[in-house]
């Protein structure tokens, strides 16, 4: 009886990944993003990204019952949902949206890891209905005065109507949904364009979404299913009539399908877990999303299409369990 047997659930063999070191390693891959936001748009993205930020941390230590700033998760919440923000947008607004994003998101789902939807996107989805005419006014980019004042949007006194410098311009989706004018490829690449603070450049998310993968902290297999059920679609939908409908190009590199894609949509928690689970989970959100751009009365869906998803994915679960080890499926 000298040995002691120790009985415990499984698994019982690790890859050794924490909480900390997985949303340390969001932080890494979104620091570019960030980097680049705030030389886009200067001052006005450093504060929404700063503000949304403090506003999660602050929520969270509030309401947590347990020291859990240290694990990173609301710090990555409030990056993510600052860079899904416009960067002009009110900063008492960037405020409420980080206490909707932990007090709604995830603390009222019972705190880390029982979210059922992804905490930055119950932020966005709750400024969206509440002040929807603020969160659709977008800064132009590359201001001569970016670094040197905030735009007097940003200091908008609260539930007053912000003022606007005359320095605003469309996205690259709006351009084409109300009138029909694409944006040049590149432009959308390298992040030359208006938009939210971090969805601008695709070439830096990318880059980002490949070091989760390499660091196997994001699924693969979601963002491909995404990002290929957008371009099939959208290529048949061009093919079919190239005066109303755009290509596959712009439909990818425009708008925040790429921050969501790789950031959002592979939330741990608010994700299907098997395998087959994670491609038609993908699937579901590349398709919602081509169906809101091309024929809704908005010209995003990204953030809805992945709140939708996010509701579906334990049914997919459900759904599509493995078989069991030993057993045919009719059996298991």
């Amino acid at each position: 009886m000298s040995d002691t047997l120790e009985i415990a659930t499984s698994p019982h063999v690790t890859g050794g990944a924490s909480v900390d070191r997985i949303m340390r390693d969001v932080v890494i891959a979104l620091a570019p993003v960030v980097a680049f936001a705030v030389y886009h748009f200067g001052l006005a993205a450093l504060a929404t990204l700063t503000v949304a930020t403090i506003a999660c941390l602050m929520t969270e230590r509030l309401l947590s019952k347990t020291q859990t700033l240290g694990d990173w998760s609301a710090a990555v919440t409030g990056l993510l949902l600052g860079l899904s923000l416009p960067p002009g947008l009110p900063l008492w607004m960037a405020a409420l949206g980080g206490v909707a994003a932990i007090a709604v998101g995830k603390t009222l789902f019972g705190g880390l890891g029982c979210n059922a939807f992804n905490p930055a996107l119950v932020g966005r989805a709750f400024l969206a209905a509440a002040f929807p005419a603020a969160m659709t006014t977008w800064l132009a980019p590359g201001g001569p005065e970016r670094f040197a004042m905030l735009p007097a949007s940003s200091l908008a006194w609260p539930f007053a109507t912000p003022a606007y410098d005359g320095m605003t311009a469309a996205t690259p989706l709006s351009s084409w949904k109300f009138s029909q004018v694409t944006t040049d490829t590149a432009d959308l690449a390298f992040g030359l364009t208006a938009g939210s603070t971090g969805e601008t450049c695709a070439l830096l998310i990318i880059a980002g979404g490949l070091y989760l993968i390499v660091r196997r902290v994001a699924n693969w297999r979601i963002p491909l299913s995404l990002l290929a059920t957008v371009a099939i679609l959208s290529a048949g939908f061009h093919a079919l009539d190239p005066t109303r409908f755009p290509d596959a190009g712009f439909m990818l590199l425009s708008g925040g399908l790429m921050l969501g894609a790789v950031f959002m949509a592979t939330d741990t928690v608010a994700s299907p877990l098997t395998p087959l689970g994670a491609w038609l989970y993908g699937a579901l959100i590349g398709v919602l999303t081509v169906m809101i751009r091309l024929f809704g009365g908005l010209p995003e869906g990204v953030m809805y299409a992945i709140l939708l998803a996010n509701a579906v994915a334990p049914l997919i679960d459900r759904w599509l369990q493995p078989r069991v080890f030993g057993t045919t499926r009719r059996s298991a």
